[in-house]
């Protein structure tokens, strides 16, 4: 009988078990699923007026920026053409774009891209196509990099690609907070892993 009963109890707790790992298992894909939905539909929202063809519309050459937050930070912002937008002033949208982030105590971090679009309120960039991001001996490649001074974050999405000279990785999304330098990298699908290849110092496999 004694038997039975252990038997019984040690059947109940791995069910139990089973299924909390199941709940949290399909909570955490739940929340990747959701985190990519997001992504894309602040990809979406942004990319479009910034590489389509905008209407009444103000053409500016040279265009450049700068501002200041309250930890010291800096960030200069250069294009070669902006344009604005009559329906939407506090944006400007930037052709063959150039910005340098100067952190406080902290290297410089450069970054350059075909398009990007500017707000004039709080600085705020989106940078698309053909974005690269260097910093220290890092450089970053990808199509889309949301950039934030207020929130002294970047989210770098779409085909991103990191090397140094140690190594490359591929992966979904890039997030670095630029006060902390706090970096989280991950993939939208939890069977997916993030592809890391090590370099020589020819910088091949």
């Amino acid at each position: 009988m004694k038997k039975k009963i252990i038997l019984g109890s040690s059947f109940i707790i791995f069910f139990f078990s089973f299924l909390i790992f199941l709940y949290f298992n399909s909570n955490s894909e739940k929340n990747l699923i959701e985190k990519k939905k997001t992504v894309e539909k602040i990809e979406k929202k942004n990319l479009e007026p910034v590489e389509g063809k905008i209407e009444s519309s103000n053409i500016i050459e040279d265009v450049s920026y700068s501002a200041k937050d309250a930890n010291g930070n800096e960030y200069f912002l250069k294009a070669a053409e902006g344009t604005i937008d009559q329906n939407e002033s506090n944006f400007i949208f930037l052709k063959s774009v150039k910005a340098i982030i100067n952190l406080k105590d902290y290297k410089l971090i450069e970054i350059s891209s075909d398009f990007g679009k500017y707000n004039i309120n709080n600085y705020d960039t989106i940078f698309s196509q053909n974005v690269i991001i260097k910093y220290l001996d890092n450089k970053i490649t990808s199509d889309y990099l949301d950039f934030s001074l207020d929130k002294n974050l970047m989210m770098i999405s779409k085909d991103v690609i990191l090397k140094n000279n140690k190594s490359s990785l591929r992966a979904d999304v890039i997030e670095v907070n630029i006060d902390t330098r706090d970096t989280k990298i991950f993939m939208y699908e939890e069977n997916k892993k993030i592809n890391i290849k090590s370099l020589n110092k020819n910088g091949v496999n």
